[in-house]
């Protein structure tokens, strides 16, 4: 990547290999942070798993209580019967076979999360090939499948984040805005790095998080001390 002088400054101050508190890594982020646009911040994780078994397959969900600083837009795929809970609840799209039909024959995504009660399970099973690529397929498991449709709405919208390791054991995710400032996003980088402690495998040998970085969308990416922040969390 190409930086001007003020950011080729800012990575040249830069030590990869020493590991930062979050409060001199979010201070590296404020000289680099774009003047245009508020950026994205995200944090990465080199995790020591094996996703190829099946039980170190890291993937998971948590709330953010800072929010993400981005408006999640919700498709609810329900009976006729739950349609106007689906719609006071907030979702942004609302209904069954039309939406289906739609994703299947037109492939069809303008939407951020899917949510859906079992019953309804069986007619999306068919739109995999279209959703499950992209991640907006839903599952019980991270609460997109739910009986109480009001609940997984709103569980999405409130700054909910799922995340899942991939074949090289890396796991990234955005925690928020770099106008949350600090105090916010320290918030949501301890409930992310307490999330991702709780499930470790007992099968997984060594050391687990093995680099914690994180960056904002322009900006170059700042090593975390894991150890500190892990301890923390507990």
């Amino acid at each position: 990547m190409k930086y001007g002088k003020r950011m080729k400054d800012v990575v040249a101050s830069i030590n990869n290999v020493e590991r930062h508190t979050f409060e001199e890594a979010f201070a590296l982020m404020e000289k680099a942070k774009s003047e245009k646009f508020d950026e994205t911040v995200e944090l990465s994780f080199n995790l020591g798993v094996n996703p190829r078994k099946s039980d170190q397959m890291i993937r998971g969900a948590c709330i953010l209580p800072s929010g993400t600083g981005k408006v999640t837009r919700v498709l609810a795929i329900v009976p006729a019967d739950k349609i106007e809970e689906a719609k006071a609840a907030g979702a942004d799209f609302v209904g069954n076979d039309e939406y289906i039909e739609k994703i299947q024959k037109e492939g069809w995504i303008d939407f951020d999360k899917m949510v859906t009660v079992p019953a309804m399970m069986k007619f999306i099973g068919k739109l995999g090939k279209v959703l499950g690529r992209r991640g907006l397929m839903p599952t019980p498991k991270l609460g997109t499948v739910n009986n109480d449709i009001t609940a997984a709405i709103k569980l999405v919208k409130a700054g909910r984040v799922e995340f899942k390791v991939n074949k090289d054991g890396v796991l990234s995710m955005p925690i928020g805005k770099m106008s949350f400032g600090s105090e916010k996003l320290y918030d949501n980088v301890m409930e992310v790095v307490g999330a991702i402690a709780k499930l470790r495998p007992t099968s997984a040998k060594g050391t687990y998080i093995k680099k914690l970085t994180i960056s904002a969308t322009m900006g170059p990416g700042v090593r975390l001390d894991e150890v500190q922040l892990v301890n923390k969390s507990k």
